[in-house]
């Protein structure tokens, strides 16, 4: 045999290859036909009983990237979508101090300021993103910022990662509102979900520390779950570090839960306090460490 690759052809063509060589005859090309290959019919894939099938696209697409990619070690970046940053705020609030004098002044002022005030959560998660990226990439397994990679706090991740060279990764989703991902991303590491579940089943996969900044419904979904994963052990102990205790300790009276019996006071351990980004990677470097995860961390 004059080409010994010829013992490594496959035997078939790839599923690729059929799709792209498959062309309906004339007869079955109508909008009526079924002749599509089951696999490239868009249509076909969207019927509710296919949603064991889409499911589990969702959780494999994310996943053989990011192997492809020698990603094995992420820190998950949660917070809201409303905070902006410090230069934008200001701007809201310089404009609403233009406004003529009145009731609709007054709330736009209030409005703003409390932006501007807000806005050093972006800061410091652009800052912190930063020290994530720039000091693991000496490891031999990086460690990747991951957001859901919407605006506000999620931007500031993956805008911090991107401006000291790096990668990051971001998980977005489909909304009933018009979003798009943040121009931060990698590209190759921007996915997009229709399950809230298998999303977050994604920040936890490769996570060995969880960051939460102030946030509303989304940022306590997704903070609560992972708290709750690791009381119950069903995921193994990782940092999460809660930045702004004034804002959590307000929000969430967790030594109520405790003296009403509701969490078991070795719970308050789960988590601790940080103000700033560089107490956030102090405390990550110097008192939790950052090893890589074991294999399937949390079970899934």
């Amino acid at each position: 045999m004059n080409n010994p690759k010829e013992l490594l052809a496959r035997n078939f063509a790839t599923a690729g290859q059929d799709a792209a060589q498959a062309s309906k005859p004339s007869l079955y090309s109508g909008p009526d036909s079924s002749y599509d290959l089951a696999f490239a019919d868009p249509e076909f894939l969207l019927h509710p009983e296919l949603r064991s099938v889409r499911m589990q696209l969702e959780l494999l697409k994310p996943e053989m990237i990011q192997r492809e990619e020698n990603i094995e070690s992420t820190i998950v970046m949660f917070g809201s979508a409303r905070i902006l940053p410090a230069d934008v705020a200001q701007q809201h609030l310089t404009a609403a101090e233009s406004l003529p004098e009145g009731a609709a002044r007054d709330q736009a002022v209030r409005k703003a300021k409390s932006q501007v005030a807000m806005s050093r959560y972006y800061e410091e998660a652009r800052a912190f993103a930063g020290m994530v990226t720039t000091h693991s990439a000496q490891l031999q397994s990086p460690i990747y910022v991951v957001t859901g990679g919407g605006p506000g706090v999620m931007e500031a991740g993956n805008r911090g990662a991107f401006e000291v060279g790096g990668k990051s990764i971001g998980l977005n989703i489909v909304l009933p509102h018009e979003q798009e991902p943040n121009p931060y991303i990698t590209p190759r590491l921007c996915f997009q979900f229709h399950y809230f579940a298998l999303r977050k089943m994604h920040f936890l996969m490769r996570s060995v520390a969880l960051v939460c900044f102030p946030g509303g419904f989304g940022t306590l979904d997704e903070l609560f779950e992972a708290l709750t994963l690791m009381q119950t052990g069903k995921c193994r102990k990782r940092p999460v570090l809660l930045f702004g205790r004034e804002f959590w300790s307000k929000l969430v009276d967790f030594d109520h839960l405790v003296d009403t019996g509701m969490i078991s006071p070795e719970d308050v351990n789960l988590f601790r306090y940080v103000e700033t980004a560089q107490e956030a990677w102090d405390t990550l470097r110097n008192v939790y460490g950052l090893g890589k995860p074991e294999d399937s961390a949390c079970g899934w």
